[in-house]
């Protein structure tokens, strides 16, 4: 009987492992794309065409290589349209205007799929009338950049 009990404990030992580690696998694979879609927020608020570019062709790469189960293909399929058009072309304007879109994927994505432990801010600009996700509540305007940096104001946070 103790045998039995031991062989019980240790194969339901084993699976719980199993599944931790895949769902830590999945965690980090979708928090990579908030991260690259920081990233892609900070060249824009810098008015950084290039950076702005080379970082959504990260994200491309990184949406491509993650699994169905964790980036549905109706999510995958809007936010690589949104970021290969931000890739596309070095006009920063054009890639504020992408961005938008871009912004309103993601934080679709966000409210189904755990992208981050930490709080996303989703931020919202009166004067573009588009919203932003943002890792903190500090203002920086990805839309106008250095021209009106602080226009806007946080609207909703996920937990």
């Amino acid at each position: 009987m103790k045998k039995i009990f031991f062989l019980v404990a240790f194969i339901a030992t084993a699976f719980g492992q199993y599944s931790f580690a895949q769902n830590n696998t999945n965690n980090t694979q979708s928090s990579q794309l908030l991260t690259q879609y920081y990233a892609i927020k900070d060249a824009l608020v810098s008015g950084n065409a290039s950076t702005a570019a080379a970082k959504a062709s990260e994200f491309v790469k990184t949406a491509n290589s993650i699994d169905d189960k964790i980036l549905p293909e109706a999510s995958r399929t809007a936010l690589l349209k949104d970021a290969g058009d931000i890739v596309k072309t070095k006009d920063i304007k054009k890639q504020r205007e992408y961005f938008t879109g871009f912004s309103d994927h993601m934080f679709a994505l966000a409210k189904t799929t755990e992208l981050s432990t930490e709080p996303i801010y989703k931020a919202y600009c009166p004067m573009k009338k588009a919203s932003w996700l943002s890792s903190s509540t500090a203002i920086k305007n990805p839309y106008f950049g250095s021209s009106m940096l602080t226009c806007g104001k946080v609207v909703e946070t996920l937990k």
